[in-house]
């Protein structure tokens, strides 16, 4: 069992910003996630919050909910989330995080990801398939 977490705004995919994260709604993105993992032969829970705390208690519990990794957009967070950062080095499951939008080809303070240290790896500027790729990369990893 894979957790997918999304941060702030990311429910609003679809009608935030088109031109920056796609047309592809996030109910849509939860549709594909459930599809992609089906395929991989793993389940796939998806959440998303607005609220850092929110986010930081997911991730606390993942392994002890049963889950073998995440996958984590932290939308905004990213760039100044010391409290996520913490919780993903506070616990053993792998992490890849995924951003939708090339966070390295945009405004300066979004070139720099504050989670990232603690995350496996990220994958960047490929939109939904980002996703996908971040799920397989687990899929392998944990066997």
């Amino acid at each position: 069992m894979i957790l997918v977490l999304h941060g702030p705004n990311l429910n609003l995919l679809g009608r935030r910003e088109p031109e920056v994260y796609g047309t592809l709604t996030f109910e849509e993105l939860e549709e594909r996630l459930e599809s992609w993992g089906s395929e991989l032969g793993v389940s796939v829970v998806s959440r998303q919050s607005n609220h850092e705390g929110q986010l930081v208690e997911w991730v606390q519990r993942a392994e002890e909910e049963g889950f073998r990794g995440m996958v984590l957009n932290p939308g905004a967070l990213t760039h100044y989330s010391y409290a996520l950062l913490d919780a993903i080095r506070a616990q053993p499951l792998p992490v890849v995080e995924v951003h939708l939008s090339n966070i390295y080809a945009r405004e300066a303070f979004r070139s720099r990801s504050v989670t990232a240290p603690a995350t496996a790896g990220v994958i960047t500027g490929l939109g939904a398939l980002g996703y996908k790729y971040a799920l397989e990369y687990l899929v392998a990893l944990t066997g």
